[in-house]
C-alpha cells in the first residue's frame, strides 16, 4: 500500500499518525520455518539481513505477514548509507556488517495472522492486533509509534527529522489495506537551496534532444565544488527547451572544470560522489554526463541531506540570475540537530 504526498497533516479525528521511516520498505512472510523478507519490487532480502531472520524466528508467530521498514540506527540517527552497504554480493561481507551495524525492523501493519487475511479489516483493528503481537520486546524488532493527536504528530515532524525520519504518515482509522493504491497520506520535509549547475545528463529516451537531469553542486569550506545531487523534475517540452538554454555554457566547459578529474578523486575514495561514478547501485545505467561551465545558479527544493548530498532527487524551482555561483555554499543549508531515537524507542535499538 502506498501514500499520496500532501502539504500538511490532515485535520479531524479520523486519522492515525505515524513517523515516516527512511529505510527499505519490506513485507515479512513467515510460515513456520520459512521466512521471507521481501522488497518493494518483490525480491528476497534474506541473504542481506541474517540477523533479522534470526530475530523473526524468535519474535514472530508461526504464520503471519507484516508490513514494515528495515533501518540501521547510527550514533546520530538512521544511517541510510550503512543500510545500502548491506546489499553486497559477498556473504562474508554481509555477515561482518550484520555484526558491526545490525539492522532493525520497524513494523507498522499486520496483513495476516494464522489463517486469517486481515487486509479487509479496518486499520484500527489491524493496529491493535499488531500491538498485541509485538507486546514482548525482541531485539531488532520494533512497533512504530502511533497517535491520533495531530499536535503530537506535528511535534514528531519537527523533532525527529534530525534522527533521519522522513516525515509523518496519516492513515485512515477505518481504512482497509489496498495494495498499489495511494490511500495513505504523507507529509515530508522540504526546503529551498541555491545550487550551481555544473553539468547535465541526456534523457535516456531522447539522447541529444532532451535533458534528463541537471547535476548540482555546492562549494565547501575549502572552496571546492562538490556534487550534491540531481534535479530532474521537468516536462518533456521543458527538457527539450533546456538543450538550447544550456548550449552556450557547453563551450570549453571541460577546460578548468572543477569536476574534470572526478574519476581520480572517486578512485582515491575521498568520499565525494562525483557524477559518472559507477557502483553496484548503478545496475548498468548510463551515468555519462555533459559538463557545463559552472556559471548557472538554480533554486531547488530538497527534503533533507544524507551526509554531504541530497538524500532524494531535488525539484526545480527557478533560475537565479541574481545570484553568483560562489555564493552557493553548504552554509545556506538548514542543519537539524540529531534527535536520539531513544526518544521514540525508550526500550532500546
Amino acid at each position: 500500500m502506498l501514500a499520496k504526498r500532501v502539504a500538511q497533516l490532515p485535520a479531524g479525528d479520523s486519522w492515525i499518525f505515524e513517523p515516516k521511516w527512511d529505510g527499505f520498505r519490506t513485507l515479512v512472510f513467515r510460515d513456520k520455518d520459512e521466512i521471507v523478507i521481501q522488497s518493494r519490487d518483490g525480491k528476497s532480502l534474506n541473504r542481506y539481513f541474517p540477523e533479522l531472520l534470526e530475530a523473526f524466528g524468535v519474535g514472530l508467530p508461526q504464520r503471519c505477514v507484516l508490513d514494515g521498514e528495515i533501518v540501521i540506527v547510527g550514533r546520530e540517527g538512521l544511517d541510510f548509507d550503512a543500510l545500502q552497504l548491506r546489499i553486497h554480493p559477498a556473504a562474508s561481507r554481509v555477515k561482518l556488517l550484520s555484526q558491526q551495524s545490525p539492522a532493525s525492523a520497524v513494523f507498522f501493519d499486520l496483513l495476516c495472522e494464522g489463517d486469517i487475511d486481515l487486509r479487509s479489516e479496518p486499520f484500527e483493528r489491524r493496529r491493535q492486533k499488531l500491538e498485541s503481537m509485538l507486546a514482548s520486546p525482541v531485539p531488532s524488532m520494533h512497533l512504530t509509534p502511533a497517535t491520533r493527536d495531530r499536535a503530537v504528530a506535528s511535534d514528531w515532524f519537527k523533532r525527529f527529522e534530525g534522527a533521519g525520519l522522513d516525515g509523518v504518515m496519516a492513515k485512515p482509522i477505518t481504512g482497509i489495506y489496498e495494495p498499489d493504491k495511494r490511500v495513505m497520506l504523507k507529509v515530508k520535509h522540504e526546503r529551498d537551496c541555491d545550487c550551481v549547475v555544473a553539468g547535465f545528463r541526456w534523457h535516456k529516451n531522447y539522447h541529444g534532444s532532451a535533458v534528463g537531469s541537471l547535476l548540482l553542486g555546492l562549494y565547501d569550506d575549502a572552496g571546492s565544488l562538490q556534487h550534491v545531487g540531481v534535479c530532474a523534475s521537468f516536462k518533456l517540452d521543458d527538457r527539450r527547451a533546456l538543450v538550447q538554454y544550456l548550449e552556450p555554457y557547453r563551450s570549453n566547459a571541460l577546460s578548468g572544470h572543477p569536476w574534470k578529474h572526478w574519476a581520480d578523486d572517486y578512485a582515491a575514495g575521498d568520499g565525494h560522489r562525483m557524477p559518472g561514478g559507477q557502483s553496484r547501485w548503478s545496475q548498468g545505467k548510463d551515468l555519462s554526463w555533459e559538463p557545463l561551465r559552472p556559471e548557472l545558479v538554480v533554486e531547488v527544493a530538497y527534503e533533507h541531506m544524507q551526509g554531504n548530498r541530497f538524500r532524494h532527487m531535488a525539484q526545480f524551482r527557478k533560475w537565479r540570475i541574481d545570484k553568483q555561483p560562489r555564493d552557493c555554499t553548504y552554509a545556506q543549508l538548514e542543519v537539524v540537530p540529531p534527535q536520539e531515537l531513544m526518544a521514540i524507542f525508550p526500550g532500546g535499538r
